[in-house]
């Protein structure tokens, strides 16, 4: 029935949320409550190898050992309820960020979605964040012209496993009541491209400075961003034809192709 929906990962997908509003609402949280912590780009870096800001802040605990100042005994008591009251204060700085402009759509976003939903294709919006973190990117960064054209969200606190696990995609094509290969993913990660492959999405990717050195063998296409008619992309991997940024029509040549791929696959496979 060839192309049907399209699935958005959120962060470094829609818009660098990391370098622009999570690791500097971060390091506001840690200064407020009085720790000599500073995370840099590089070792946030590392850190967005794991599934969410939760999941970040006991890593850091964890592997570096950091000075904690006061809250030695109350992580002592509770580490679960610190790190859940850490994270709250980040969120307050990063919806802070957001709503004064801070954080900015990426380009080639808001004509793609337009486009897409134009031409009548769903639209569903798949990630790991938080709902604290969600809404204020979806009020303030994508706004409400373009949440309307959203059909649902699928966030990681409606799944067990969030991403590289499958199961958020998994639930996606369950409301969606299509078929895997009736959509395309849009991710920037080897995380993300992992969770949408696993339930048998084929994924673009659209790099940013924290994933471009990621491996990314299973994407139908690898691009530096979706890119505008004056502000072409840059092909890292795939081929987009004549192309020069990514348009509903290039997704649909591309969803054909895997069709007909997966056509000669199970030909070969019955022979």
């Amino acid at each position: 029935m060839g192309l049907q929906a399209l699935l958005f990962d959120v962060d470094g997908t829609l818009a660098d949320t990391e370098p622009q509003g999570h690791l500097p609402a971060y390091n506001e949280a840690f200064r407020e409550l009085g720790l000599n912590w500073r995370w840099s780009p590089e070792l946030y870096r590392e850190l967005l190898l794991l599934p969410g800001g939760k999941e970040r802040i006991v890593e850091y605990l964890r592997e570096y050992d950091p000075a904690l100042g006061g809250h030695r005994s109350e992580i002592e008591r509770d580490a679960k309820a610190w790190v859940d009251h850490v994270h709250k204060i980040k969120s307050r700085y990063f919806r802070r960020l957001v709503s004064t402009g801070k954080v900015t759509l990426r380009p080639g976003v808001r004509r793609l979605i337009t486009e897409a939903d134009q031409a009548g294709l769903r639209l569903a919006i798949v990630t790991n964040a938080s709902r604290s973190s969600l809404e204020p990117f979806l009020e303030y960064t994508l706004g409400r012209e373009l949440c309307d054209r959203i059909d649902f969200i699928v966030s990681g606190e409606q799944v067990a496993h969030k991403k590289p696990a499958p199961d958020l995609y998994r639930l996606a094509l369950l409301k969606l009541g299509l078929a895997a290969t009736d959509c395309i993913a849009l991710e920037d990660s080897s995380m993300g491209l992992i969770a949408a492959t696993s339930a048998g999405i084929p994924t673009l990717i659209t790099v940013n400075d924290d994933t471009r050195h990621h491996v990314f063998e299973d994407a139908i296409l690898v691009v530096d961003k979706l890119g505008e008619p004056d502000d072409p992309f840059r092909v890292l991997q795939g081929e987009p034809g004549t192309d020069r940024y990514v348009t509903l029509r290039l997704l649909q040549e591309l969803s054909l192709r895997v069709e007909s791929e997966l056509g000669v696959e199970e030909s070969a496979e019955e022979e």
